[in-house]
């Protein structure tokens, strides 16, 4: 049997945008068909969404995607002003981004692991398997440990995800993981980072649900037990749902690039209908945008078709276009077209998270 470390050594490399202009194979798929016409227009339809400098970007993350390479990606749309907040499965942003941030690798996995054989193995060597990728477990529960480390630096009281996660960004930048620190001290950039410093505000929804979730749970369960018990930190899901939705109020016209399914993308669209219940008549998303493999033959949300989620109030019909791909193949060519046409150069950055500040959520 390999040894861990003869298994851990080849990093997951992340792509950069930047060195591949896509712009001329995107416009010749126009032409195509099938899937390669549905990107195309779906590129189409985000660089219209940039050059609306009324619209706010909302990105949606689900899947593993930090640690397929898609990390450098979303920082580059991040520090251009090609997204203005982000909605996602707490396990990009903290086990997968903010584990990177902290100096850590994912790492890629020989294709005689990727169907299970030898997982048990790993599991004696404390690896954890994504399909084709590796994680050290031992290094994961750093990264818990950190959460726990700023769980318990916080004024004890509820607080939404987007609060958390930026005091996971100002922790990052107080002890120099950053990329301008140098790789002694990990010397990366992040998406966690990245939108602390651009004042991108970013909600997970189902916050508990990931590495964060124990660092909570290790604070929860030493302040409830201990005599006499003592106030805590707790994530209020409601409080992400009203910021997010005063963000709507805020900024009517709205669009959604949304990879993957799941809670991500039910809680962005159902902003508009939240807004509704508050009082204020709010246009549904504008644009919209959805990478997903699943189907939508199971009614289950992940695979429904934005058409769908125009019979519930939440997405305009003009441009909308779901592409039925894998993220890592598709993302690269819509956000690279987008990147190399120039889309954002007439946007500045919304700030939605120092809005937010001035939102009324906490007694």
């Amino acid at each position: 049997m390999p040894t861990k470390k003869e298994l851990l050594q080849r990093p997951i490399q992340h792509l950069d945008l930047k060195q591949h202009n896509v712009v001329p194979l995107v416009d010749a798929m126009h032409n195509m068909a099938y899937s390669a016409r549905d990107t195309a227009r779906a590129a189409n339809i985000y660089e219209m969404m940039l050059r609306d400098t009324d619209c706010g970007v909302i990105l949606c993350l689900a899947g593993s995607l930090i640690s397929a390479g898609l990390q450098k990606i979303f920082v580059d749309l991040i520090r251009n002003n090609m997204v203005d907040a982000i909605v996602s499965t707490g396990a990009n942003i903290v086990d997968q981004d903010f584990f990177e941030a902290l100096g850590f690798n994912h790492y890629i996995a020989g294709d005689e692991y990727k169907y299970g054989a030898g997982d048990a193995d790993l599991r004696e060597l404390m690896i954890d398997r994504i399909y084709d990728t590796f994680i050290d477990e031992e290094e994961l529960r750093i990264c818990d440990e950190t959460t726990h480390q700023i769980t318990n630096s916080l004024e004890p009281r509820p607080y939404s995800s987007r609060e958390f996660i930026r005091e996971m960004g100002a922790y990052l930048a107080k002890n120099g993981k950053t990329p301008h620190s140098g790789s002694t001290n990990g010397g990366r950039d992040s998406i966690v980072l990245a939108a602390y410093e651009k004042n991108v505000p970013i909600f997970c929804p189902a916050f508990s649900d990931c590495s964060a979730g124990f660092g909570l749970v290790a604070h929860q369960h030493e302040r409830r037990t201990s005599v006499p018990a003592e106030p805590h930190v707790s994530i209020d899901s409601a409080a992400d749902f009203y910021e997010i939705t005063q963000l709507k109020i805020a900024n009517p016209t709205t669009g959604l690039l949304m990879i993957g399914g799941g809670v991500p993308k039910n809680f962005a669209q159902d902003i508009v209908v939240a807004a509704d219940i508050l009082g204020v008549e709010a246009s549904m998303h504008k644009y919209a945008i959805q990478i997903t493999v699943a189907d939508a033959r199971d009614g289950a949300l992940s695979g429904s078709t934005l058409k769908e989620a125009s019979s519930w109030g939440k997405v305009d019909l003009t441009y909308e276009q779901m592409v039925f791909s894998e993220a890592t193949l598709a993302l690269p060519l819509i956000a690279g077209y987008a990147f190399h046409k120039n889309a954002a150069a007439a946007r500045t950055g919304k700030k939605w998270a120092a809005i937010l500040d001035q939102v009324p959520v906490h007694a």
